[in-house]
């Protein structure tokens, strides 16, 4: 059951296309001078489709799989079921999703707190504030006292107190204008 959850998921990526939001992070990245990191807790790969380089999957990407039993991690197009043998040690069934699942603990923390500790501009983009550790990024950057945060959000999030900065709306709509105004 669970492998076929996630080859469906896998399956209707092709069926969906990059936002205006996502375009507008790979601009600011092509454009800004300095680096422009995007840590994302969505599975798809929607960011590096919009043109988006340097993103962090903190919870792991649909378009690969995982071998319980060494370890290895393989980018992956198709289906994968309980027969499908690991394509590295050849044991099976020992493949799983490349996701994080509740209780597990999300990927590149130290490389996100890294990225936080040196950031001088935070934007937290349509997310509820409520889901740890990514509802405590902010909390993590206003310790280090130097970085502006801008929360982007359809509504104010259970953080949103914590941010210095709000513009709520749809991304699409309100991330190209903020790119905008920070390469001007």
């Amino acid at each position: 059951l669970v492998q076929r959850f996630y080859n469906l998921r896998r399956a209707q990526l092709s069926t969906v296309e990059p936002n205006l939001a996502h375009k507008a992070l790979a601009r600011l990245q092509q454009e800004l001078r300095g680096d422009v990191t995007i840590v994302t807790q969505n599975v798809d790969d929607l960011h590096e489709r919009g043109g988006a380089s340097d993103v962090i999957h903190m919870h792991g990407e649909l378009k690969k799989i995982r071998c319980r039993a060494c370890s290895s991690v393989f980018d992956w197009q198709g289906d994968c079921t309980q027969e499908t043998a690991c394509p590295s040690c050849a044991r099976a069934p020992a493949l799983r999703p490349h996701i994080v699942w509740f209780g597990e603990m999300p990927f590149h923390m130290e490389l996100i707190g890294e990225k936080l500790e040196a950031c001088d501009l935070f934007i937290s983009v349509g997310t509820s504030g409520n889901v740890y550790p990514a509802a405590g990024f902010v909390a993590n950057v206003q310790a280090i006292g130097r970085a502006h945060t801008i929360e982007v959000n359809l509504e104010p999030s259970e953080g949103a107190s914590m941010f210095s900065e709000h513009r709520h709306g749809k991304a699409g709509e309100l991330l190209p204008i903020i790119v905008e105004e920070l390469l001007n």
